[in-house]
């Protein structure tokens, strides 16, 4: 998970409220200290710091909760709503507003600019637009290289010249050609730092392309000097946003995150991966809500809208609700949940399972099984695939033979399966929404603790 570290004292924190019998001064100095060792451990700047644990105490000692609601539910009310504002408040969008929307990235050497090229071209030609990229770092050795693997990478057109040494005249000579896109993602070069040269380089671009977006992209290791770095930018360039980088695993990233969004430069997007779908537009309520194990289900339903659309998830819930689907139904969505991301991410992004501290070595083995399972399926004739309930001792056999599986795994699959069509003949014929609910309620108590309906 991103800022796992952070998350986990987070929670641990919140369960302490939960668990309080009542809420008096004495927890709510508990609680403050808990919060600073969690955000000064992820690298946080210390006055942002004190100043966050001094919002939260004054809010907590003089604000009365309105009917309805208990004085440790406001508690953590105020505690999420603190941190959101912390983390860059409501946040921004980028919204395409113009075609060809073009889109420069500006940074120092190692920050992830060229890789990050191919996540956002992979996030726009999802949702349907004509991405191009151009090549513009002419110091970097292998800069155009990069950029044109990376663009091959997720089937976009790159526009380099390795012989050229003048950007703004690299840009003039694919002008017409990048036109034709509806996204112009503009590579630039880096450096060690924030130089003469290299403002002077990024102002004489600006007034050559007059890009929609000039967005500085920073790594999240470098923690608090990031605040330095994205102000330095924001006054010397008019950058009009960040994109932090290798968020997972750096627990430096909430120093990163904090001080860009102090700078006054408004954060975008966060690379959450090496993958080109390990991109996510940074949205401070929902990033706050999943590391409080709150979930967050606008970024859970943007990655749903990638890989399913509306007319096909109605068509699978037909499906599901007559019991009629098949293993290539079941393969169809095991191929669309691949594509998600991992199923540990996947689950944080649910409301109620980030609170259920799940080992990710649980996460791994179901992706194992899940892995199995797609071999096992792609070793069926198409009879089998469409009717699940032929599969016999011989069939098995052939089977597991073909996918290198246990007639075990092949088993558990086919149990999987007539679990799940089981279930779904149970919903058969309720047709109004207390029939379901009684149905929840049946399995209530079988629910893991904090899932209840």
């Amino acid at each position: 998970m991103v800022l796992d570290k952070l998350g986990s004292s987070l929670k641990n924190t919140l369960s302490k409220i939960a668990k309080a019998m009542f809420v008096d001064e004495k927890l709510i100095d508990e609680l403050i200290k808990d919060i600073q060792r969690a955000l000064l451990s992820s690298d946080v700047n210390v006055k942002l710091v004190f100043d966050l644990s001094k919002s939260i105490k004054e809010r907590a000692l003089k604000e009365k909760p309105s009917s309805g609601i208990t004085q440790k539910e406001y508690l953590i009310k105020i505690v999420y709503e603190e941190l959101v504002k912390f983390m860059g408040g409501e946040g921004t969008k980028i919204e395409i507003t113009q075609k060809p929307f073009k889109i420069m990235m500006v940074g120092l050497y190692g920050s992830g600019k060229t890789s990050t090229i191919a996540k956002i071209a992979k996030y726009y030609t999802k949702r349907g637009y004509k991405v191009c990229s151009l090549g513009l770092d002419v110091y970097r050795p292998a800069a155009m290289d990069q950029l044109e693997q990376v663009s091959k990478q997720v089937n976009i057109n790159s526009f380099t010249d390795k012989k050229e040494k003048d950007p703004a005249k690299i840009y003039k000579k694919y002008e017409k050609e990048i036109n034709k896109s509806d996204v112009v993602l503009i590579d630039t070069s880096g450096r060690d730092a924030l130089s003469k040269d290299l403002i002077g380089e990024i102002e004489k671009l600006n007034k050559t392309i007059k890009p929609n977006e000039n967005l500085l992209v920073i790594s999240a290791d470098i923690g608090q000097a990031a605040q330095l770095q994205a102000k330095a930018f924001h006054d010397a360039c008019n950058i009009t946003g960040v994109i932090v980088t290798k968020l997972d695993g750096t627990a430096k990233g909430g120093g990163a995150i904090s001080a860009c969004a102090v700078s006054g430069a408004q954060i975008k997007f966060i690379g959450v991966g090496e993958k080109p779908d390990d991109l996510e537009v940074f949205n401070p309520t929902g990033f706050v809500s999943r590391l409080l194990g709150m979930g967050d289900l606008e970024a859970l339903l943007e990655k749903t809208k990638d890989v399913v659309s509306e007319e096909e998830a109605k068509e699978m819930g037909k499906k599901l609700l007559k019991g009629d689907f098949n293993f290539l139904d079941l393969y169809d969505q095991m191929e669309k949940m691949g594509s998600m991301g991992s199923l540990s991410k996947i689950a944080e992004l649910i409301p109620g399972f980030g609170k259920l501290s799940i080992p990710k070595e649980m996460f791994d083995v179901q992706e194992d099984k899940m892995k199995k399972w797609k071999h096992i399926l792609q070793s069926m004739t198409k009879k089998e695939l469409e009717d699940p309930e032929i599969l016999n001792l011989s069939r098995i056999e052939r089977i597991s033979s073909g996918a290198g599986a246990d007639h075990k795994d092949v088993r558990d699959l086919l149990k999987q399966y007539r679990q799940t069509k089981k279930a779904m003949k149970l919903m058969k014929g309720m047709e109004s929404e207390q029939d379901i609910n009684k149905l929840f309620k049946k399995f209530k108590g079988r629910l893991p603790k904090g899932l209840g309906m």
